[in-house]
């Protein structure tokens, strides 16, 4: 049983990877309200039309990666992108935690993320505490990951810099 599920995540990563790095940039939305509320880590979503332009063929699952705020700092961030099964939706959405505490909510803002890498596959819970410490994990795995020097490199990337608003 393990081998298969090995086999799987490798297959899943591999495609993804091939994706990756994989830029994104809207106008932040407001989500479920799940990330603050039920689990104490906010997220950031993406209207539909952005989750929409993602490859077909890019696992669902948490991606590690950079991303601000109107051109502002730019911090780490994981991204869940899927239908989060814990919570059975039936709408595909991308939602990002920032790794930064903000004063304040910014819905309206535009949001710009680079994903660099596959942490793992999406996948369920039994328990929200379960989840809270997958996604606690993630976010270790993901600070740890973007010390690197080629990651770091994708933060001061100028699309960082623009400060178009998307369409």
């Amino acid at each position: 049983m393990f081998h298969r599920q090995n086999i799987c995540f490798w297959r899943m990563f591999a495609m993804s990877s091939s994706h990756l790095p994989y830029f994104a940039e809207g106008t932040v939305i407001k989500g479920f309200g799940r990330g603050s509320k039920d689990l104490g880590i906010p997220t950031a979503n993406f209207p539909e039309h952005v989750v929409d332009k993602l490859p077909e063929d890019i696992a669902c699952g948490v991606y590690y990666g950079w991303a601000n705020v109107d051109s502002g700092e730019v911090y780490k961030m994981v991204m869940s992108i899927g239908w989060n099964p814990f919570y059975k939706n039936t709408k595909k959405t991308m939602e990002t935690h920032i790794m930064n505490v903000f004063k304040e909510d910014f819905y309206g803002s535009v949001l710009k993320t680079v994903m660099l890498g596959y942490i793992r596959p999406m996948t369920t819970f039994k328990s929200l505490d379960e989840l809270i410490t997958a996604i606690k994990s993630d976010i270790g795995t993901a600070s740890d990951l973007l010390e690197s020097k080629e990651a770091q490199d994708f933060k001061k990337n100028n699309f960082f810099k623009n400060t178009q608003k998307p369409s």
